[in-house]
């Protein structure tokens, strides 16, 4: 695949509407936010600055949904080298309510987190509610999962929401179509999206505060969708810009397909962030189109099924192979878990259900995908992304054919 119809070449990558040169100041400050320092092919290597700390691209970030990520502590993440986290404002917002958050002074001190925070908008949790709200021109109004209570999200709501948690990057309300919605559906929902987009614009211009504001691109499965919905946002002054929609149930080989259509089309000059995918094999090929940033719950989902990541492929802690193997997980990882622990212990751990399992597990697999990230740039700065996508597609032949075979 990294020599096939997916590689792409150095000048593809460029802001749609000017291309210019590859930095980002925010009007109205005078501090560069977005750099991009290296490229090989499409592939980039830059850095993000916001108000708590500078990111490296590309980057991993690991899931906080409600202010924490899973079993692990703020200064795990520190010690993993994890420098931004993601929240959800949909649950935070339900619970433990973004008022109260305020009134602690904001997320980071809530959570006692020192580092960036992004917040999706929430839109994503609300319409996989199905049956329990209903989309208008307004917003969407839906029931809580926890108590049945009505609730309203608006593009100007969900900002206040994610202001209140004091996020440093906000995304903007979008409806997320599921797999399979015809085109007349996508296409009324893609004009909504968009029309709500300008709305949060509107209510929050380009420079009024230190949060940065995300555009989110969708457009389903459908290319010309997907290029007019880049097309009229990229004019809206966006600090950054997000691809939406992908990793709900479609084919690998189509993903693929539509991220290699779009992550390309997006301004050259900021920061580009593929939401909620996926796999090491998803986040290469995410960088090999020209995407900048990435999230997934896949690391500590999987580590608390002991389901764990190595640098020779994925293992299952369960099985009774590893019921007397002393070494440990990884011998190639810098892990707390990997320099103190054996296979054989980890296996008696997770057999046991013990909570240390899920903690151990867990820091051993955020460790795997935030380097995955920052081995991935400095192959980048070094001119050899193909042959390190060609590694990770070695690693997971399974994945890599089933995307080459359309499965």
């Amino acid at each position: 695949m990294s020599g096939g119809r997916h590689a792409l070449q150095a000048g593809h990558t460029q802001d749609c509407l000017h291309p210019g040169p590859l930095a980002y100041t925010v009007r109205g400050m005078s501090d560069t936010i977005f750099t991009i320092e290296h490229t090989d092919g499409a592939a980039r290597a830059g850095t993000l600055r916001t108000a708590h700390g500078t990111i490296p691209t590309p980057i991993f970030m690991p899931v906080g949904t409600v202010g924490s990520v899973k079993a692990i502590a703020p200064d795990d993440l520190a010690a993993i080298g994890a420098p931004v986290i993601l929240g959800n404002t949909y649950h935070l917002y339900l619970r433990p309510g973004d008022e109260l958050v305020a009134r602690r002074g904001g997320l980071h001190k809530f959570a006692s987190w020192p580092g960036s925070i992004l917040t999706d908008s929430g839109g994503f949790q609300v319409f996989s509610l199905s049956s329990l709200r209903k989309i208008r021109e307004e917003g969407v109004e839906f029931r809580s999962h926890l108590d049945g209570s009505r609730h309203l999200f608006t593009p100007e709501k969900v900002l206040q929401i994610q202001r209140n948690l004091n996020s440093d990057i906000m995304m903007v309300l979008d409806e997320c179509v599921p797999y399979g919605a015809d085109y007349d559906y996508t296409e009324k929902s893609l004009a909504l999206t968009t029309r709500w987009a300008l709305r949060a614009r509107a209510a929050y211009p380009a420079g009024t505060a230190h949060n940065l504001l995300f555009a989110i691109t969708q457009g389903g499965f459908h290319k010309d969708l997907r290029t007019r919905s880049v097309e009229e946002l990229c004019g809206l002054d966006f600090d950054g810009f997000a691809i939406g929609g992908l990793s709900v149930g479609e084919p690998k080989d189509q993903m693929y397909d539509l991220l290699y259509h779009t992550a390309p089309q997006l301004p050259g000059n900021k920061p580009r962030y593929l939401m909620g995918v996926g796999t090491p094999l998803d986040i290469a090929n995410g960088i090999n189109a020209g995407v900048d940033m990435f999230d997934c719950v896949l690391p500590t989902r999987n580590a608390r099924n002991g389901t764990l990541y190595t640098s020779q492929g994925k293992i299952n802690i369960r099985r009774r192979q590893f019921a007397e193997d002393d070494g440990p997980l990884d011998p190639n990882c810098r892990c707390y878990t990997c320099r103190n622990f054996s296979r054989a212990y980890l296996r008696h751990l997770y057999a046991s259900q013990e909570l240390l399992s899920f903690r151990l597990n867990s820091l051993h697999n955020l460790t795997y995908f935030l380097d995955l990230a920052r081995n991935a740039r400095q192959a980048i700065i070094e001119g050899r992304y193909a042959a390190f996508l060609a590694g990770i597609e070695a690693l997971y032949p399974d994945e890599a054919a089933r995307a080459a075979a359309g499965a």
